[in-house]
């Protein structure tokens, strides 16, 4: 059987981690795309990891390109193309520029691997899908954003610390756009089952969801050079790995929206189902008021960013 194809839209921090990650996993040979004045850079990276999977045990097979053929009918495509952010910069600063990169990126997937499922990690994140969506004209069940699986997997994070648990026993989803308007749920996490809210107080658990929303923030700040790379790529993996194995995989993400939630036209975090046929199903849950009301409010956020694509 022969093998599936990956597709890493830049070879940047998490570009690198994603081939890592993938090949570690073997979900499938790897080629990663960059502008031509990094091709050189991408094929050492590409290089460096080939070298690499004789010492991890892993088959792959990796190159580097900036030709746009190269990708040609890959099965899964990972978006990660245009400019991290630095300290002091929100999502939406990179939208002019990175909707440039993004709007290239969409017209060569959908010449080149037009039956691909796509994930796309670019910031502003919900802007970036929904461009992504308009301009290749892909199904709706192709096109989702990471966001919510790094959300929550940073909740997770900050329960398990707190608690001193492990964090594989810790439950939790994030609703709404990648930002600081993100919607943790603490009533729905459980940690080994038993629901948080009767292992911490509200003020714990409200700092945690704190922490969460300016997580990625936080990140910037001490890295003062960049964005977070290891749990975007993390999440981003274990999203491609749910298609590529139909793993069913409950997962929230950035997926459009056609009247779930009531809200009509827009990508934004929601719970989904990723299986071979990519996002199968968005999972209603139902609000409290107070969980509608922040829902709306990061609706807001998202419809405001999506406006400034212009599309």
């Amino acid at each position: 059987m022969a093998r599936k194809r990956i597709g890493l839209i830049g070879g940047g921090q998490i570009g690198g981690i994603l081939a890592l990650l993938a090949a570690q996993r073997e979900l499938g040979d790897i080629i990663i795309v960059d502008i031509p004045e990094k091709e050189s850079f991408v094929k050492g990276k590409a290089l460096d990891i080939t070298e690499s999977t004789p010492i991890l045990g892993c088959d792959a097979k990796l190159s580097g390109t900036s030709n746009w053929e190269d990708i040609k009918d890959t099965d899964v495509n990972i978006v990660t193309a245009g400019l991290p952010r630095k300290p002091g910069m929100s999502r939406e600063d990179l939208l002019d520029t990175n909707i440039k990169i993004i709007s290239n990126v969409a017209q060569q997937i959908k010449k080149y691997s037009a039956n691909s499922f796509n994930i796309i990690l670019t910031n502003p994140l919900d802007a970036m899908v929904y461009a992504f969506y308009k301009i290749t004209g892909f199904s709706k069940h192709m096109v989702v954003g990471m966001a919510g699986v790094l959300d929550t997997s940073r909740f997770r994070s900050f329960v398990a610390m707190e608690l001193g648990v492990s964090v594989e026993d810790v439950t939790a989803t994030v609703l709404g756009g990648h930002g600081p308007t993100m919607v943790p749920l603490p009533r729905l996490a459980t940690v080994g089952g038993i629901p948080l809210t009767e292992l911490l107080p509200k003020e714990r658990i409200d700092a945690i969801v704190e922490r969460t929303q300016k997580a990625g923030t936080e990140i910037v700040k001490l890295l003062a050079n960049g964005s977070a790379y290891f749990s975007p790529a993390a999440s981003a993996i274990a999203m491609a790995e749910a298609y590529l194995k139909d793993k069913k995989r409950v997962f929230p993400c950035a997926a459009l929206c056609e009247g779930e939630y009531g809200i009509e036209g827009y990508f934004i975090g929601v719970p989904v189902i990723i299986g071979a046929g990519g996002v199968e199903k968005v999972l209603e849950v139902k609000l409290t008021d107070e969980e509608k009301a922040m829902l709306n409010n990061s609706l807001e956020a998202v419809k405001k960013a999506v406006a400034e694509t212009k599309l």
